[in-house]
């Protein structure tokens, strides 16, 4: 699969996948295989009920395995329409994994899914997204 391709300048204070933000995610996915990966332990600073990761935070990170997936090969997209399901509380402090891929393409419009699972395969949230590719 494709390398991750390096952010420009302005991306760099991406919320989500920015290493400049200073109260961002900063997440790191990288290419396993056909689908694009990251680990993340959210502190309590993310939270919204006590020891329960907020859902707005949920959201951001399956949106950005879905966008950043397609990023990263080189093609720009933007969020056409997304849906989450909240299958189980996130917990704060614990290891997830999140993981997102391509399902197909229908003209300049990709469908894409993603999970966020603990690391024993639990899966605590899933998302599906329409992506449309953009110039």
């Amino acid at each position: 699969m494709a390398e991750v391709k390096e952010k420009l300048p302005g991306e760099a204070y991406c919320f989500a996948c920015g290493p400049e933000n200073p109260i961002g995610l900063h997440l790191d996915f990288q290419f396993v295989a056909d689908k694009y990966v990251a680990e993340k332990n959210l502190s309590r600073e993310y939270q919204s009920y006590d020891g329960v990761v907020h859902g707005g935070i949920v959201t951001t990170m399956l949106d950005e395995a879905m966008g950043g997936f397609l990023y990263s090969t080189g093609e720009k997209a933007v969020t056409a329409r997304l849906d989450v399901r909240y299958r189980k509380p996130t917990p704060v402090g614990a290891d997830l994994v999140i993981t997102g891929w391509e399902e197909g393409r229908r003209g300049s419009f990709v469908n894409m899914k993603a999970t966020i699972a603990l690391t024993d395969g639990t899966v605590t949230a899933e998302g599906s997204a329409k992506m449309a590719l953009v110039d």
